[in-house]
């Protein structure tokens, strides 16, 4: 299926899920849920529909574990990557990890509001119209998320989207 012009999808869709989720293993369940629900429905293979059908799976699995309380048996910590250069071409490194702790101090909406804007390129109003929230709503996330970020890095070298 990846030949069939699946693989962008499934890779924005996954980096998107991984910016709700901040769990890789959790992030690639969504995407494969998703997927799953739009062949079965077969809805078009558009990235606002992706987005969508993972937006309501995350909801869904958060109200789920919420009620249920569950918890994950394999919580394994894989060792962080040493500092990456900078992908925006200066000289100074990233702190991966550092950024990777700040960035799971924002709340999911938050989040997926920064990745959506930042990563993806959507503006404010496309995001209000995905995540079906007002658009000052998905302004006050991103400027909250890039402020926190910036509270969070000042001790330390991360780069905060901008």
């Amino acid at each position: 299926a990846a030949d069939d012009g699946w693989e962008p999808l499934l890779q924005r869709g996954y980096r998107y899920a991984l910016s709700l989720t901040h769990d890789e293993a959790r992030a690639e369940d969504l995407v494969g849920d998703a997927v799953l629900a739009m062949l079965g429905r077969d809805a078009p293979r558009k990235m606002a529909y992706l987005i969508t059908t993972i937006r309501n799976r995350y909801i869904d699995a958060y109200r789920r574990e919420r009620l249920v309380g569950m918890e994950a048996l394999d919580d394994v910590e894989e060792p962080a990557d040493p500092a990456q250069p900078d992908p925006y071409g200066s000289n100074e490194a990233v702190d991966p990890e550092r950024l990777e702790q700040g960035l799971a101090t924002l709340h999911a909406n938050e989040r997926e509001a920064l990745y959506l804007s930042t990563v993806e390129g959507y503006s404010a109003q496309e995001i209000a119209d995905l995540a079906g929230a007002p658009r000052g709503t998905v302004l006050s996330r991103i400027h909250r998320a890039r402020r926190k970020l910036q509270s969070f890095c000042a001790g330390g070298r991360c780069e905060v989207p901008s």
